[in-house]
């Protein structure tokens, strides 16, 4: 399938950069004819993704976060890399209420699964980890 379009970004893993990385999500989402409603899902999606590489992949170092946003005829595609920490055991990670932070709620990946037609985790350790989202709709009409 065609890629229509594609955006990355670098930035530093630092929580002032999770807004940065929804509305730039948001923009770019855009493209389609989403509702409000689903538009906010994918922000939250992208912001439990990236707040999870800030706060869990560096949590006491900075590094880079990449979010890559891709745009094909029936789909869109969100990847937010980091090269931090890693985790050790991802379905570990994605169970409702699991943290490694006691005062977290455990719900970045819950929220991701929900809001998202497919989420794909893969996770290396002290390597980092790459969370992959797709977001479905009907068909972008050829201009």
């Amino acid at each position: 399938m065609a890629r229509r379009n594609r955006m990355s970004m670098t930035f530093d893993s630092r929580s002032e950069n999770v807004g940065i990385a929804r509305v730039a999500a948001a923009a770019f989402s855009a493209q389609i004819e989403f509702t409000l409603p689903e538009i906010e899902e994918i922000k939250v999606a992208i912001s439990e993704a990236v707040s999870n590489a800030v706060i869990h992949g560096y949590s006491d170092q900075e590094g880079q976060i990449e979010l890559a946003m891709e745009l094909y005829e029936t789909h869109l595609e969100y990847t937010v890399i980091d090269w931090g920490k890693g985790i050790a055991d991802v379905e570990q990670a994605r169970q409702p209420a699991w943290s490694t932070e006691p005062e977290r709620m455990g719900l970045g990946f819950v929220f991701m699964e929900s809001f998202m037609d497919e989420i794909e985790v893969t996770s290396a350790l002290g390597k980092g980890t790459t969370v992959r989202m797709v977001k479905k709709f009907d068909a972008v009409p050829i201009h």
